[in-house]
C-alpha cells in the first residue's frame, strides 16, 4: 500500500526549495503526495504564488487561508491560530502517514502542532541550524522536537540535531536543496530574463533581498533606509528587488522599496520573482545584497559575492563568497566594494558550497523509502543522550 504523504508550503521560497522533492516522491510508486498550500501563497499582496505551483503542472490539493491584512506580532499569532484550525481539520479528514514541513516561519510551526495532535509523524527540513536574529531560531528548534524524521543541510546541523536529543537513526546530513536548484535549474538566458522582467539588464545589476530582524524591536524600516541610502551611490547598476516576506516589519520594507524605485529608473521591485527568474537574476548578477538565507546557502554555487547585512542570519555555516557587515549605510558601502573588487572575486569564482553537492531530493527519496515504507514507525520517542 501507497504511504501517503503530505508536503505543506507557505512561500515563493519554500516552494522552490520543495519542488524537486514534490516532483521526484511524486515519481516515486510507494508514495501518495498531496500538496496543501497556505499563508503567502494564497495573498494578492504577495503576488498569489500559488500560480506558480499549477504552472508546474502540480495539483494542489488544499488551499487553506491564514494571513490577517497586518503585520503585528498580534496578527500573527492570529494567523498561526488559523493555520492550527485550518491544518487540524484537513489532517482529521486526512489521516496521512507523514507530513512534510520546511524551515523555521510560524505558519510551519501551527501545522507541526497539527499534525502532533493527529499523530502524523513530521518529516522537518532543516533542523539544526541557527539564526540569531529571527524569532526563526525558536521556531526552527521548536520543530525540530515535535518531528520525526530529520533532514539536515551539513553535518554540523546533524551533530546540532542530535545534541538536542534527537536519534542519530532518524536523523541524515543530505545537503540543502536550494544548492541543488542551482546546480541543475534549467536557467533563463539573460536575453530571456531581461524580457521576462521587462527591465534592461545591459549594465551590471545587482539582486537585493531585504527582510526584517526579527527579534529587535522596530528596526526594519531604520535598516532599510541604511541600505537604500548605501545603494544611491551606485547609480550606474542596476538594482532588482524582491519583497520581503509576511513577518513582522515587513510591510515598511516593502513601502519603502516601493517609494525608491518609484523615483528610480535603475530599480524595479517584484512581488515575487518565482525560482526560474529567481536564479537566473542570481546567475547573471554582479553580487547579491540583503539578508536572506539565499545568500549564504544559493549563491556560493554561481561564484559570486553575498553582501550579508545584520543579524539575521547569524550563525549559519558560511562560504568563502560571503562578506557580512553591519546594518549602517558605510559599512554597507565597504563590504560591496571589497565584493567588488578582482582580487575577491578571483578567490571566490571556485568556492566550496559547504551545503552539498546538489543530489538532495533524491538521496531524501532513498531515506524515506528505506525508513517510512520499511520500518515500523513508533511515535513515542526516547531522549538520545549525549556522551
Amino acid at each position: 500500500m501507497k504511504k501517503r504523504i503530505c508536503i505543506v508550503t507557505a512561500t515563493r521560497a519554500e516552494y522552490g526549495l520543495l519542488r524537486p522533492l514534490i516532483v521526484k516522491m511524486k515519481e516515486c510508486r510507494e508514495f501518495d503526495v498531496s500538496v496543501a498550500v497556505t499563508g503567502m501563497h494564497l495573498s494578492p499582496e504577495f503576488g498569489l504564488t500559488y500560480r506558480e505551483i499549477e504552472a508546474d503542472g502540480i495539483t494542489i490539493d488544499k488551499k487553506i487561508e491564514i494571513l490577517l491584512s497586518a503585520d503585528t506580532s498580534s496578527a500573527i499569532s492570529k494567523s498561526m491560530a488559523l493555520a492550527l484550525i485550518g491544518f487540524s481539520d484537513y489532517f482529521r479528514e486526512n489521516p496521512f502517514d507523514a507530513a512534510v514541513i520546511l524551515g523555521d516561519r510560524y505558519e510551519m510551526l501551527a501545522v507541526a502542532c497539527a499534525a502532533m495532535n493527529a499523530r502524523i509523524p513530521i518529516i522537518h527540513l532543516y533542523g539544526g541550524e541557527t539564526t540569531e536574529g529571527a524569532v526563526d531560531e525558536e521556531i526552527r528548534h521548536a520543530i525540530t522536537k515535535l518531528s520525526y524524521f530529520h533532514f539536515t543541510s551539513t553535518e554540523e546541523y546533524r551533530k546540532r540535531v542530535i545534541q538536542m536529543g534527537e536519534n542519530p537513526d532518524r536523523v541524515f546530513c543530505v545537503g540543502a536543496l536550494g544548492v541543488e536548484n542551482a546546480l541543475q535549474m534549467d536557467f533563463l538566458s539573460k536575453e530571456e530574463l531581461e524580457k521576462e522582467l521587462q527591465f534592461s539588464l545591459e549594465r551590471p545589476f545587482v539582486l537585493v533581498t531585504f527582510h526584517p530582524v526579527t527579534l529587535e524591536a522596530e528596526t526594519a524600516g531604520i535598516q532599510m533606509r541604511e541600505l537604500l541610502d548605501a545603494l544611491d551611490e551606485f547609480q550606474d547598476w542596476g538594482f532588482i528587488m524582491t519583497r520581503a516576506n509576511a513577518d513582522a516589519g515587513g510591510r515598511i520594507i516593502n513601502q519603502m522599496m516601493e517609494e525608491y524605485a518609484g523615483s528610480r529608473e535603475n530599480v524595479r521591485v517584484y512581488k515575487s520573482l518565482g525560482s526560474v527568474r529567481y536564479l537566473s537574476a542570481m546567475k547573471y548578477c554582479r553580487m547579491v545584497i540583503g539578508n536572506s538565507s539565499s545568500g549564504l546557502i544559493e549563491v556560493p554555487s554561481f561564484g559570486i559575492p553575498t553582501i550579508n547585512i545584520g543579524d539575521r542570519q547569524r550563525g549559519r555555516v558560511q562560504a568563502e563568497s560571503v562578506v557580512n557587515c553591519i546594518p549602517r549605510k558605510e559599512a554597507i558601502l565597504a563590504a560591496i566594494r571589497k565584493a567588488d573588487t578582482e582580487e575577491f572575486r578571483r578567490k571566490i569564482r571556485m568556492v566550496k558550497n559547504p551545503y552539498g553537492t546538489g543530489n538532495t531530493s533524491e538521496e531524501m527519496v532513498r531515506i524515506l523509502r528505506e525508513r517510512l515504507c520499511g520500518m515500523q514507525i513508533d511515535l513515542k520517542k526516547k531522549f538520545f543522550d549525549v556522551n
